[in-house]
């Protein structure tokens, strides 16, 4: 059971490829049943004087992909962002900044998942309210997938939409390295590592990309 909170000597010690095995590691014990547990009261009073996270997800919202757990991990270990279609904007790109350049993760993952709703809706070109603006984020791996995967282009071909799960997932690596030239340069320097994968809805793993 995890007691002790992640301090600043622990994270500066971390390394890129450190930090995503121990994520897989944790996602491992997921599929087995065989979390390693946490004493959240011990956690709490630990960080209430600051932060020292491995890492930072970006995933989407679906309620079925409780990120922390299924990479089992506790209070202070990992920084997520939300939203669905798990794409980067603006806001998302500025909490990745701040979660790696400012707070220290070692670790970008973007998390796609097994028949997203919003890749789904993406695939049907769906339009209502803000949701047609959300969207649109996903539309380039729309477009992309139709010219790699045969039949029709929508989301009652399963292939199409687990292709275009994939696309946008490393798409959104693509813009992420594109628009911020801080995370970008981090990267090159390895101080940090910018990975994808997808999670699995039937299984529960994690495959990267």
């Amino acid at each position: 059971m995890k007691s002790i909170a992640i301090t600043k000597e622990v994270q500066s010690a971390l390394t890129p490829n450190g930090v995503l095995q121990d994520l897989l590691e944790g996602n491992n014990r997921f599929i087995n049943g065989n979390l390693e547990g946490a004493d959240n009261a011990a956690l709490v009073s630990q960080t209430t004087g600051g932060q020292f996270p491995k890492a930072v997800v970006l995933s989407c919202i679906d309620s079925r992909v409780p990120v922390e757990t299924v990479l089992d991990q506790a209070i202070g270990d990992i920084f997520v962002a939300r939203v669905a279609g798990n794409f980067e904007n603006a806001d998302i790109l500025g909490s990745l900044e701040y979660s790696c350049k400012v707070a220290g993760s070692k670790l970008v993952l973007v998390l796609g998942h097994e028949a997203c709703g919003a890749v789904k809706a993406a695939c049907d070109g769906v339009e209502l309210g803000n949701i047609t603006h959300l969207l649109s984020n996903i539309l380039p791996a729309v477009h992309l997938s139709a010219d790699e995967v045969e039949g029709e282009a929508n989301s009652s071909n399963k292939e199409f939409v687990a292709k275009t799960v994939e696309n946008n997932v490393k798409l959104t690596m693509d813009r992420i390295r594109e628009k911020s030239p801080i995370l970008k340069d981090m990267e090159d320097n390895g101080e940090i590592a910018i990975v994808g994968g997808v999670y699995s809805l039937h299984t529960g793993k994690v495959e990267m990309l």
